[in-house]
């Protein structure tokens, strides 16, 4: 009697709860839910803290001038409530939204065109049935002559994009397949990691390019080498310290920063273990390219540059800079404090081929985040008043070629043109 008591007990509070929190519950386990997580679909959807979910208008940047992002609520005036599954299919992998006006490519839908059937459906049937409408007319794009003729994106559509769905390689095993399905469709990941030509497409969409996902700037950051690349790229990495960064915001990896924290935040840290395994795995497997610096941190060079930054037997142009300013917490030997502040030595961030990250954080500062589980927020103060082009550009060449590091220097000029364009 006590057991059936307590069952009718624990079936009305599931009611209760139930009731309480109708959306939550479905948008926790519905494929589509999870989907649109992976596919990281509300960074651009949604318009900073203060819009409504997904109802659009995000100004997004891009070479052609500001593309304004659309509502994908079920809205049937203002959002894609009057799509067919056929119609959000064909706006989802085609790139060509109802009535036939054709997508701006910053919609990524050169990658979107991998998605499998049943997941297309099953993101259909989320936006449509668990999504709230929202009746928000976001702002007209409105790009200067020539690129305000949208028709003319059939050429470039034609030229730049393979109309074929993800097929899994029958020489890898399930786990691969996972990962590489994950990472060249719903994670769009070569649009930000893979570098772009002069019609501003991706240089390359699989494992099969040699561009795919050796990095490129974005927003003045630079998205980091995600191939074997032993010094700039995951090469020195296991598998574990990929999925633990892409779920957490920190590994021996690195910690995150920049606009990979929204990424976290918003997507890959509502995934499950299995594919983030799978997205690491996948990446593991990717040779090394684009490699353009080196990491030695046994050679016999080491000891000797660490003795001398400790006693200040020498100086070095930005040693002292590095005295005074960044050894607190980095530490003479560039190795940083677990999960409070980064490791310099070897970090692919620091040996990037292109130190537009680096630059933008010595200008800018940063915060590590709570996206760190167990962490305290750390701030590192912004430098752009404190020191010119010149000391910056002597510190972090100092950095990049310390500890084992050997990349090439930053120059003053580069310092210049991106302390310049973070103005605007």
């Amino acid at each position: 009697m006590q057991s059936l008591a307590l069952n009718r007990m624990i079936r009305l509070l599931l009611c209760i709860c139930g009731s309480l929190l109708p959306g939550l519950a479905m948008a926790q386990t519905s494929l589509g839910a999870y989907l649109a997580r992976a596919g990281d679909c509300v960074a651009c959807h949604t318009a900073g803290t203060e819009g409504a979910l997904f109802a659009g208008g995000l100004p997004i940047n891009s070479p052609f001038g500001i593309i304004y992002s659309t509502n994908i609520t079920p809205d049937p005036e203002t959002g894609i409530g009057r799509y067919t599954l056929e119609d959000f299919s064909r706006a989802l992998r085609d790139g060509v939204a109802k009535g036939g006006k054709r997508l701006y490519p910053a919609m990524p839908y050169a990658s979107f065109k991998a998605i499998k059937d049943d997941d297309v459906r099953a993101l259909y049937d989320y936006f449509m049935k668990e999504v709230k409408p929202v009746r928000h007319r976001p702002p007209e794009t409105r790009l200067p002559f020539p690129f305000n003729q949208r028709w003319t994106l059939l050429f470039w559509d034609m030229l730049f994009v393979n109309h074929e769905r993800f097929e899994p390689s029958p020489d890898r095993d399930a786990e691969w397949n996972r990962g590489a399905y994950l990472v060249q469709s719903l994670g769009h990941c070569g649009a930000c990691h893979t570098p772009r030509g002069l019609a501003f497409q991706e240089k390359g969409y699989a494992e099969a390019s040699p561009y795919y996902l050796t990095g490129a700037v974005v927003d003045n950051w630079f998205a980091a080498n995600l191939t074997g690349a032993p010094a700039s790229g995951l090469g020195r990495f296991p598998e574990e310290a990929i999925a633990s960064f892409l779920g957490t915001g920190h590994s021996d990896v690195g910690v995150v920063f920049g606009n990979m924290v929204e990424v976290i935040e918003n997507s890959t840290k509502y995934l499950r273990n299995q594919d983030l395994k799978a997205i690491a795995h996948y990446l593991k497997s990717l040779p090394p390219r684009s490699e353009k610096a080196s990491y030695e941190p046994d050679a016999p060079a080491v000891a000797v540059e660490l003795s001398a930054i400790v006693t200040g037997e020498i100086e070095r142009p930005g040693v002292g800079i590095y005295q005074s300013f960044c050894a607190k917490c980095h530490k003479a030997g560039g190795e940083g404090e677990a999960r409070k502040f980064p490791k310099l030595a070897g970090n692919p961030s620091v040996l990037a081929r292109i130190p537009a990250s680096l630059i933008r954080l010595t200008l800018e500062g940063g915060e590590i985040t709570q996206t760190q589980s167990g962490s305290k927020s750390e701030k590192m103060p912004s430098f752009a008043k404190k020191l010119s082009d010149r000391q910056i550009a002597e510190v972090l060449s100092f950095i990049r070629n310390s500890w084992g590091n050997a990349a090439s220097p930053v120059t003053t000029r580069e310092v210049s043109l991106l302390r310049e364009a973070l103005r605007q």
